[in-house]
């Protein structure tokens, strides 16, 4: 697939996610700061990698994109939720997220932990509400969600990112898995549950988030060090300020270059005979060279 046909078809996937994500929260209540804290976050923008490869294996997997909708916004919720708790002064004390300030820093702590904590049910409601699954389908994509999100996924992976100290490789790797990987691995997943896949393909699905996750969390470490902070989004040099160990201190910036490399490349192996047209490969090779 060249770039031009590429970009395109990204850009279908990602107007159409933002179509989606503008229609929710728009309730008019005596309660609806909690939905203007939400709408704020969820719709800051961002490159919405989620919920396009919840669409694009649910493509592969002979479902009508469209159909795959709500999956896929539904973990954008949950990324949304986990980027405003993340953000928080117990968490990563950050001030600016995607160039904005952060929620606490726009609401206040008390209202951004609640949209942080709404987002969540609302994301298990807009998948089991799908109407446009089966019965199987929906609840196979809730347990993927649930089982990815939680103290097994990317939960765990915050208690060992804010908590545990990972100072070596091996902990190192483990936190990624849990705290980005597990997330991307269950976005390609949920686009083929969405479709009723079967176990070869979500074995595939998870071959290729997995590295995917990895590869993206090593290139984050990289720019965290050497990126631009306007691109970026938000301040350069917070791990090192927070006295985290990161892959740049363990491999260094080619040794990095070299592992993302490697984990590109088996992300695309993974689904090479699928008779993908290139998408998910442009997708991993664009990834692996971002600059924010």
């Amino acid at each position: 697939m060249d770039k031009a046909t590429f970009d395109a078809q990204y850009q279908t996937y990602l107007q159409a996610v933002e179509d989606y994500l503008r229609g929710l929260f728009t309730a008019k209540t005596d309660y609806d700061q909690i939905f203007t804290a939400m709408r704020y976050s969820l719709l800051a923008g961002g490159k919405r990698i989620r919920p396009i490869l919840t669409l694009e294996f649910a493509r592969l997997c002979g479902l009508d994109w469209h159909k795959a909708l709500p999956v896929g916004c539904a973990l954008e919720l949950v990324h949304t939720y986990s980027l405003i708790h993340d953000d928080l002064p117990c968490m990563d004390d950050d001030d600016l997220r995607r160039g904005k300030p952060t929620s606490h820093k726009q609401f206040g702590e008390t209202l951004a932990i609640l949209a942080g904590d709404a987002l969540q049910p609302a994301a298990f409601e807009l998948i089991l509400s799908a109407v446009d699954l089966r019965d199987t389908a929906r609840a196979n994509c809730a347990l993927i969600l649930a089982k990815a999100a939680g103290a097994d996924g990317m939960v765990g992976g915050q208690v060992l990112d804010t908590l545990c100290h990972a100072t070596t490789q091996d902990q190192l790797a483990q936190v990624h898995r849990l705290k980005t990987g597990a997330l991307l691995m269950a976005a390609c997943q949920l686009g083929c549950a969405a479709a009723d896949g079967d176990e070869l393909q979500l074995n595939c699905a998870k071959i290729y988030g997995e590295n995917l996750g990895m590869a993206f969390q090593i290139r984050d470490d990289v720019l965290d060090v050497v990126g631009d902070e306007a691109d970026f989004g938000k301040p350069i040099g917070s791990d090192e300020a927070c006295g985290k160990t990161t892959y740049v201190n363990l491999l260094g910036i080619d040794g990095c270059a070299q592992a993302v490399e490697r984990c590109t490349v088996t992300a695309c192996d993974a689904v090479a005979t699928w008779g993908d047209d290139g998408f998910l490969q442009c997708l991993a090779k664009s990834l692996a060279g971002r600059n924010h």
